[in-house]
């Protein structure tokens, strides 16, 4: 390396050839960060839980595998099944606005689930009407 030291006195060349490097450098740093960043994406929007695994994870403790309330807690809560009619002729925004915001006993899953995760899961409560 202290030979090619010697050889690149002239600062023009050395300037064209650091040049050159850091555009290699900076190359593999914009590649790196754009796979990064499309295994992000990717993540968030393609592999995202369905509404009915948010409905497991989330919801099923009170509500119940197929949402009839039948778990001990949505007896004791005297929980309506989400495939009645009450549940079922309520508007896509008040279901939205009821998990967003909680009602009663029900807590507000607006800080733990995104906008599209309970737009899926409205989506999931309409699938299970009778």
């Amino acid at each position: 390396m202290k030979g090619v030291g010697r050889l690149l006195k002239n600062s023009t060349l050395r300037l064209i050839l650091d040049g050159a490097a850091l555009q290699r450098c900076g190359n593999r740093a914009v590649l790196n960060a754009a796979a990064i960043l499309l295994a992000l994406l990717f993540s968030t929007y393609t592999f995202a839980d369905s509404g009915a695994d948010v409905y497991k994870t989330k919801c099923s403790a009170c509500h119940g595998k197929n949402g009839a309330g039948d778990t001990m807690l949505g007896k004791n809560l005297k929980l309506r099944p989400l495939s009645s009619d009450d549940v079922q002729k309520q508007s896509d925004d008040e279901l939205f606005t009821i998990i967003s915001k909680g009602k009663k006993r029900m807590p507000p899953f607006d800080r733990k689930l995104s906008r599209d995760q309970i737009h899926d899961l409205v989506k999931h409560i309409r699938s299970l009407k009778k």
